[in-house]
């Protein structure tokens, strides 16, 4: 056989010339748009061949440390000569070796033990698959959570700014998609960011909550390290308990069976549909916002929103998050029914779900978070065009105040009820019938009755006496509940995205 030096030589050259030479590879197969299109190089790199198996290679020297220091013959030489070859594996032979034995973790195995003739015999002592399998999926969640969590409080914290500056900028509010009574564009933003809180405390605790499944053996009873203990039951908890500090866990699971309980899968995946469902939320509204020309997102100086039409201005960045949001919830079925299958100790008809489902939902949230990221970095508020609307809508609303003046003016509040209201059919007519503006102020001012208020008609009409404490319960969210919350990720706040479209 070839040296393990040369094996990875000729492997990482082959890796090379499929993707930067000719390429011509490349493009006869699918590539999922998620990677090759979408997510971060870390996100990708969480998810890779190269991060699993160097991961598998780090758990067996944990394995082997923790097994040397409690007492068996395990050598110092062993361990050192796994170290120096955790990182330089040969994946050619690796997937020769898979070929041959229809068994991924034996085949790295081999690989590894081809590297290190000297510790060959003790790597992966007394453990079962699932000991780097799920070991390793714990670390590539628990990290990939790591990766999210900072981009997401990147957003909350450019949304956080958008709010407090057009706190007290009146808007239309909608219900039914219908004009209701007024808000603020940043009273808006705080029920996005609400949403987004909720789902940044609900990542952190299932980041958190993540436990190692650790040393449990083939059905979880640990049977096999009893025996290479002799019986010693306080020396196979602490080797659980020595591996699992090692992997950077707290805890382990106390009992699994030959896997970790599937519903840490739900758990996880969860979280992220949730999320999911915010952001859909939220860039349907942006969407909706510029259709009315009130806000866009960034729109680069020689983008192209469409090829027929010169004049578009698509919310392309909007749309992209909606549709992967879809992709993102969707997902979240396969753990569900992944966890109601798994009969007794474990059946293996979760692995080939898995190795779709939780990768896709951790590139998928990466990428709308980047992307949303972008979004709130340059969105576009066109406060004139908002007055407008307003204007149009206003004096509709702001007939309970007219008749309360004329009231306090000495009126009769029947009279003055009906006054309004045939000049507000009149005007909806103008509106609607004809398409015209809203006259209803003018026919007011037109209207001798309305006298004795025509000079409280501008106060009556100021959009700020229609926004209640919009403005106040902006601030309030922000400082009690928005701003400590992005306070652990201050040093990764300054990193701006630019979308490869």
């Amino acid at each position: 056989r070839r040296s393990c030096s040369s094996h990875s030589l000729v492997s990482h050259s082959r890796g090379s010339s499929s993707i930067s030479g000719t390429g011509a590879d490349e493009f006869t197969k699918y590539r999922s748009p998620l990677v090759s299109r979408y997510a971060s190089k870390e996100m990708a790199y969480n998810f890779s061949d190269r991060k699993k198996f160097t991961t598998w290679r780090k758990l067996w020297i944990y394995l082997a440390k923790a097994e040397k220091a409690l007492g068996l013959p395990i050598t110092d030489a062993q361990t050192l000569e796994m170290e120096s070859h955790a990182e330089d594996i040969d994946f050619a032979m690796a997937a020769e070796e898979e070929r041959k034995l229809r068994h991924d973790v034996m085949a790295h195995v081999h690989t590894f033990a081809h590297c290190c003739p000297t510790a060959a015999p003790i790597i992966h002592l007394g453990a079962t698959s699932c000991y780097v399998g799920d070991n390793t999926d714990l670390i590539m969640l628990r990290d990939g959570f790591n990766i999210l969590l900072p981009k997401l409080a990147r957003v909350i914290d450019r949304l956080a700014n958008f709010a407090e500056s057009y706190a007290d900028l009146p808007t239309l509010g909608f219900t039914h998609y219908q004009p209701a009574q007024l808000t603020t564009v940043g009273k808006r933003a705080c029920l996005w960011l609400q949403d987004l809180v909720m789902d940044m405390r609900n990542l952190q605790r299932a980041r958190d909550d993540l436990r190692f499944r650790g040393v449990k053996g083939t059905t979880g009873t640990q049977a096999s390290f009893l025996q290479l203990f002799q019986g010693d039951h306080d020396k196979v908890e602490e080797l659980d308990r020595m591996v699992t500090e090692m992997a950077g866990f707290k805890k382990a699971y106390l009992v699994t069976g030959q896997t970790y309980s599937r519903k840490v899968d739900i758990d996880c995946l969860s979280t992220l549909a949730s999320l999911g469902a915010t952001v859909h939320k939220i860039c349907t509204d942006i969407r909706l916002l510029a259709n009315l020309k009130e806000i866009e997102e960034p729109f680069e100086k020689e983008q192209i929103g469409s090829s027929a039409m010169p004049y578009k201005r698509n919310p392309m960045r909007a749309e992209r998050c909606c549709s992967l949001a879809r992709h993102l919830v969707a997902l979240m079925a396969d753990p569900l029914q992944t966890a109601s299958v798994q009969w007794l100790e474990r059946t293996l008809d979760d692995s080939a779900n898995r190795r779709i489902s939780l990768p896709e939902s951790f590139l998928t949230a990466d990428i709308i978070l980047s992307t949303l990221q972008n979004i709130t970095e340059g969105l576009v508020v066109y406060p004139k065009v908002i007055e407008r609307h307003i204007r149009q809508e206003l004096p509709f609303m702001a007939t309970e105040n007219i008749i309360m003046a004329m009231v306090k003016a000495g009126g009769n509040r029947q009279d003055c009820h009906e006054k309004i209201r045939v000049l507000s059919q009149e005007a909806a007519a103008v509106v609607k019938q004809e398409g015209g503006d809203n006259d209803l102020l003018a026919r007011v001012q037109r209207d001798p009755y309305f006298t004795p208020i025509l000079g409280q008609l501008d106060n009556l009409l100021d959009p700020k006496t229609f926004i209640g404490r919009a403005p106040q319960q902006v601030l309030r969210f922000l400082s009690e509940e928005v701003r400590p919350l992005l306070e652990p990720y201050k040093a990764k706040m300054d990193v701006k995205i630019e979308l490869e479209l």
